[in-house]
């Protein structure tokens, strides 16, 4: 009945792993699972907690590098933050030079700049975000 131990400890590492998502308490819960079954076996308490030991660092040594690994070249980069906002339209507040400006993208207004080259953009003009330049939209027409 001790095993049931060694399998609440192994569910309890598993809900810290859904909270932490890196892989270190799932080996944990795996470790706890192998002293459960050296329990189940009849084995002494300081030989499960030497197979907990062992198991865990086993599985942190192997098979920890091995699904980060994977996790890694398998997940997209995704653009996240100001950089998400390139290649969206936005709709001109206070006219847009080359030097200054206001758009209102994804909701917020946002200082502006025309790229290099292109005309004067009046209020109410839809324009494309070329870049993020700091806290600065980098437009040029749509």
């Amino acid at each position: 009945m001790a095993w049931l131990w060694w399998v609440g400890a192994a569910l309890i590492f598993a809900l810290i792993e859904l909270l932490s998502l890196d892989f270190v308490f799932i080996m944990f819960a795996g470790g706890a699972l192998a002293a459960g079954a050296a329990n189940a076996a009849g084995a002494p308490l300081w030989v499960q907690a030497v197979v907990f030991v062992v198991a865990s660092v086993v599985l942190l040594v192997t098979l920890r590098p091995t699904l980060i690994r994977h996790l890694r070249n398998n997940t997209p980069k995704a653009p996240t933050n100001a950089e998400a906002n390139v290649g969206r339209t936005a709709s001109v507040v206070q006219e847009v030079s080359t030097a200054s400006g206001l758009v209102k993208l994804s909701g917020e207004v946002w200082s502006a700049r025309a790229v290099p080259g292109s005309p004067l953009l009046p209020a109410g003009t839809s324009v494309r975000v070329v870049q993020i330049d700091g806290a600065t939209a980098v437009v040029e027409p749509a």
